[in-house]
C-alpha cells in the first residue's frame, strides 16, 4: 500500500464532481494510507458535495468568461493570476505524486501548477464535445480519458483511452426494493411512476413541462419523483402533494431510480452514462444551450439503438403527450428500451481510469 498523494480538480456541476468522487473513492479503496486534496472553484457546488463526501476541499477565485461584456470579464483576468499563484502554492505543499483533472475552471489553474512542478496528471473528459478547460490542458496531459469514439478531434489521438465515465458507485447495483425505494419518497409502489430529473441546478423548460402537466399525469394515475435543481426550488415547492414529491436535490439516486417506471433527463453526459447503468425507459429532452448542441449528439446516439425516446425542445408542446403516453400504455417497448439502454453501460469506467493513473504511479 502506497503513502500516495492525489490531486483532483474538478467541478461547477454535477457532471464534473461526481465523476472526481467517483474516481477518489476508487483509488482509496486500492490504496487506504492515501491522502487526497480536491481543489475547486470556490462559490461552486463542489465546496458542498466534496466535504459531504468525506475529502478536503481548498477553494479557488476562480469563473468562466461570459458571452458578453460584464464586470467578471473584466475580473477575470486578476482571478487568473491570483487562482494560479494560490494552485501553485497548494501543489508546492501538498506535494501530489498525481494530479487528475475532470474538467469545470478550477482544474485549469490546478494542472497548470501541477505541470510546471513536473507532476504528471490525468484529464476525464465526459462529453462528446470537448469542454474549453480540458482542451487548454491536453498538450500536457499523460493520458486522457474518454467517453465517446471520436475524440482525437480534440486531443492528441496517442493520449485516448476509452474508458466511459464514472458514476457513483451505487448505481452500478440498484440494491434497494421498490417497497424500500417507494417508501423513503412517501409514494405507493403499486401506482407507475416517473422520475424527472432536470440535472443539478435544474432545467426551466423541463420543470416549466411538469409543472403544466400535472393535471395530464394524475388523470393517467401517475406518481412524480421532481427534481427541479436548486436554482428552481423556491418557485415549484409549492407543488409539492401526495402523489408529487419535489425536491431541489436527490441525495439517494439509487432509490430514485429503483422506484421510477419512466425517466425524464436532459442528456449531459454524466446522465446518460447513468441511465445506461440504471436501464430503464428514458425520454431524453437535451439542452439546447450547450456546446455544439452536445447533449442532442449523445441522445441521438442512444435513439440510433432504439435505446431512449429523443424529444426536441422546440417540439415540446406539440409532441409531449402523446409521445409519453404511448410509453406508458406500452410495456413492451418499456421492456424493449430498458434492455437496449442497459447494454450501452459501461460499469467498469471508474475502475479502468484508476487503472491509467496507476501506471503514472510506476
Amino acid at each position: 500500500m502506497g503513502n500516495y498523494r492525489f490531486i483532483i480538480s474538478g467541478g461547477g456541476t454535477g457532471g464534473h464532481i461526481y465523476p472526481a468522487i467517483a474516481i477518489a473513492n476508487e483509488l482509496k479503496k486500492r490504496h487506504s494510507n492515501a491522502e487526497f486534496l480536491f481543489v475547486g472553484a470556490k462559490d461552486k457546488m463542489e465546496m458542498e458535495k466534496v466535504p459531504k463526501a468525506g475529502y478536503e476541499i481548498k477553494g479557488l477565485w476562480i469563473s468562466g468568461l461570459q458571452r458578453k461584456l460584464t464586470i467578471k470579464n473584466l475580473l477575470f483576468p486578476i482571478k487568473l493570476i491570483q487562482s494560479l499563484l494560490k494552485a501553485r502554492g497548494i501543489i508546492r505543499r501538498f506535494k501530489p505524486d498525481v494530479a487528475i483533472g475532470t474538467g469545470g475552471f478550477a482544474s485549469g489553474p490546478t494542472l497548470k501548477a501541477a505541470a510546471s512542478s513536473k507532476i504528471p496528471y490525468i484529464l476525464q473528459e465526459q462529453n462528446s464535445f470537448a469542454g474549453i478547460t480540458n482542451k487548454l490542458l491536453a498538450k500536457n496531459a499523460a493520458k486522457i480519458c474518454v467517453a465517446y469514439d471520436g475524440m482525437e478531434r480534440f486531443f492528441p489521438k496517442g493520449k485516448l483511452v476509452k474508458t466511459g465515465n464514472p458514476v457513483r458507485a451505487d448505481l452500478v447495483k440498484l440494491n434497494v426494493t421498490r417497497e424500500t425505494a417507494s417508501e423513503h419518497f412517501k409514494l405507493n409502489p403499486n401506482q407507475k411512476t416517473l422520475l424527472i430529473l432536470g440535472g443539478s441546478l435544474g432545467a426551466r423548460r423541463i420543470n416549466q413541462l411538469v409543472a403544466e402537466k400535472l393535471d395530464f399525469f394524475e388523470q393517467l394515475n401517475v406518481q412524480l419523483i421532481w427534481q427541479c435543481g436548486r436554482l428552481y426550488f423556491d418557485e415549484y415547492k409549492g407543488f409539492e402533494s401526495e402523489t408529487v414529491k419535489v425536491l431541489a436535490f436527490i441525495n439517494k439516486m439509487n432509490f430514485a431510480f429503483t422506484a421510477a417506471d419512466i425517466i425524464i433527463s436532459r442528456a449531459g453526459a454524466g446522465s446518460v452514462s447513468e441511465l445506461c447503468l440504471v436501464g430503464k425507459p428514458t425520454i431524453f429532452i437535451p439542452s439546447p444551450n450547450v456546446a455544439e448542441d452536445h447533449q442532442t449528439k449523445n441522445a441521438e446516439a442512444l435513439v440510433e439503438k432504439n435505446a431512449a425516446i429523443l424529444l426536441k425542445e422546440s417540439t415540446i408542446d406539440s409532441d409531449f403527450e402523446t409521445i409519453f403516453k404511448t410509453l406508458l400504455d406500452s410495456p413492451d417497448q418499456q421492456k424493449e428500451l430498458a434492455n437496449n439502454i442497459k447494454q450501452l453501460g459501461k460499469p467498469k469506467a471508474t475502475e479502468e481510469i484508476v487503472d491509467e493513473i496507476e501506471k503514472l504511479l510506476k
